[in-house]
């Protein structure tokens, strides 16, 4: 990171209150069959925040939409963390912050929602340091993958399109990869939610050679499936990892990837689930594979057509506030 305005290590900066932010988050699809802990693709459901840094004593904090009413409206907010981690990971005091969240992707059902707030919290820190502190896009994924723990969701919420993550030892890295325009995902979300804990507490410390070495052909394959070949995705989103590992805590997404697999669709868990990921390879098979779900399914889901996000998480700088006309009180 380069320091603009300010002396190395001196944590100085000019006063930031009244700036404000703008932030567009989108949702990702994490593992997408056997690229496990390491492919992500972005999908266009978003999480869109307004930061602004306010000379009052403590935080304002609203959030509109998913999780509204659920979420901590203080400093253990996620997207507060993340601000907080990125600037002090700058060297820069963070300010008082006014956060209103609209919030649009699904919590605890496989679709980024923590990575989401993670990246947030990150591109707010990234437009409310502009001109004080620039960072690069390794930076970025770095910090976000220290909160986040692995890259895989933070990487396409970040940039974008279909990532492929993986971690040196000089921080995590990513490639970013168009899709073919063929690519028409599908994304069943059921009511219930799954934690991510409890799915990878399924896994085990070890799997059989042939098994990874049938994954390494997968993922290959996926890849070239994706972005070239999508009459190629059914055999290309097989995987022995980790999906029939997590089936008992998730047992009717696991019936439901059965019964669309069975039907030609090639169906994955979407993250660590329960919600299903479709990668079509054209809206008419979204419909078709809508269709079979809801004759066989036992409990609702709502079906998300969606379309791949290319740009992942922006930010932009809005008019700039009056510090007196900050908030002065925590909401």
């Amino acid at each position: 990171m380069t320091s603009a305005t300010t002396a190395p290590g001196s944590g100085v900066a000019p006063s930031l209150a009244g700036r404000v932010v703008h932030v567009k988050v989108p949702a990702t699809s994490a593992n997408l069959g056997p690229g496990f802990d390491t492919l992500g693709l972005a999908l266009a459901r978003y999480d869109e925040l307004e930061v602004e840094a306010t000379d009052a004593a403590t935080h304002d904090i609203r959030v509109f939409g998913v999780g509204a009413g659920e979420v901590p409206l203080d400093e253990s907010h996620l997207v507060v963390r993340a601000i907080a981690h990125t600037f002090a990971r700058a060297g820069v005091p963070m300010p008082a912050l006014r956060l209103v969240a609209h919030n649009a992707i699904p919590h605890g059902r496989g679709l980024g929602s923590s990575g989401a707030a993670i990246v947030a919290g990150v591109m707010a820190a990234k437009g409310l340091l502009q001109g004080v502190v620039e960072f690069t896009p390794d930076e970025l994924l770095e910090f976000a993958t220290e909160l986040e723990g692995h890259p895989d969701n933070v990487a396409p919420a970040l940039f974008g399109g279909l990532t492929i993550a993986w971690v040196t030892p000089e921080g995590p890295r990513h490639k970013k990869l168009i899709v073919h325009r063929g690519v028409s995902p599908l994304v069943l979300v059921p009511e219930h939610e799954m934690s991510t804990a409890l799915a990878r507490s399924l896994q085990p410390e070890s799997v059989p050679h042939e098994d990874a070495v049938f994954n390494v052909s997968r993922s290959a394959l996926l890849i070239a499936a994706l972005i070239q070949s999508p009459e190629l995705l059914l055999q290309a989103t097989e995987d022995k990892l980790h999906q029939h590992y997590r089936a008992q805590a998730m047992p009717e997404t696991d019936r439901l990837i059965r019964v669309l697999r069975a039907a030609g669709h090639p169906a994955v868990v979407s993250g660590a689930g329960p919600s299903i990921l479709v990668l079509a390879s054209d809206p008419s098979e979204r419909a078709d594979a809508i269709r079979l779900v809801e004759e066989s399914a036992d409990t609702a889901w709502q079906a998300l057509p969606l379309a791949v996000d290319f740009l992942g998480a922006t930010v932009s700088e809005a008019e700039r506030r009056a510090p007196q006309e900050a908030p002065r009180t925590a909401g």
